[in-house]
């Protein structure tokens, strides 16, 4: 078996025999069912998340794809390094921002009004796809939908997520990629900025990577007093969804 690059696994947590070995077939992709969730807080999507995993591992339901906006948190993957939560707790506290460890791989990220979050639960093994093509699909589908808001971005080799010029002198993170896979079903998954306040980003080091900036889509069109709208999220998220589905279509 090919070893994984580290910046892969970093991004990406599995458990053990969670991914059957029929998914390296190709399978007959089912539907996924999209929701729009609005705005949420961290812990009850969280929840959500693990209840639709234990379902859809059964079997019960379609592969789902969840669309939402977070109020503000800061979340670090399994195992991620807390140093790397810049703000003392005093501050965290006094703004409401708590700080959750969750099984996701990945480093600290931010979640906040203005940021398009996107948690796919699909069973792998019906799409006869394995995890490095469901990432670039992410990736894809965060790289189009800027593109159809009017904003260059890509993949940066070696840096899982979305960047606005990526091999330039000055990458700069438009979004964050971090995925879990249980029983052969993923969850977590991708937040990309729209329009939030990215003076928060400045509370940690996004993904674990010191004096790298985070722009947004509202930023780079050239809006960057745009505030935070949960309408503007949804728009995004329907543009991610649709270019979403057919990359996972083409994986």
């Amino acid at each position: 078996m090919a070893v994984r690059p580290a910046c892969y696994r970093a991004a990406v947590e599995t458990t053990t025999l969670d991914v059957p070995a029929q998914v390296l077939g190709r399978a007959t992709p089912g539907p996924m069912e999209v929701r729009w969730l609005g705005r949420s807080a961290y812990r009850d999507a969280w929840a959500l998340q693990k209840r639709l995993v234990e379902k859809r591992a059964a079997g019960r339901i379609p592969d789902q794809l969840l669309l939402l906006e977070h109020d503000p948190v800061l979340t670090l993957g399994r195992q991620s390094d807390e140093s790397h939560v810049l703000a003392p707790p005093a501050l965290l506290a006094s703004r409401g921002i708590e700080v959750i460890r969750v099984e996701r791989g990945g480093e600290v990220t931010y979640h906040g009004p203005g940021q398009l979050v996107a948690y796919p639960i699909l069973r792998l093994a019906d799409r006869g796809i394995l995890l490095r093509p469901l990432v670039r699909a992410l990736e894809a589908a965060m790289t189009g939908t800027c593109a159809a808001l009017g904003v260059a971005a890509g993949r940066r080799d070696g840096h899982p997520g979305c960047w606005c010029d990526p091999d330039g002198p000055r990458p700069r993170k438009i979004g964050a990629l971090g995925i879990r896979v249980e029983r052969g079903v993923t969850y977590h998954g991708i937040a990309l900025n729209v329009a939030p306040d990215l003076r928060d980003f400045d509370l940690i080091d996004p993904c674990g990577m010191p004096g790298v900036p985070s722009t947004s889509i509202a930023r780079e069109a050239g809006r960057p007093d745009e505030p935070p709208s949960t309408p503007a999220v949804e728009e995004a998220g329907a543009i991610f969804a649709e270019v979403f589905r057919r990359e996972l279509e083409a994986a």
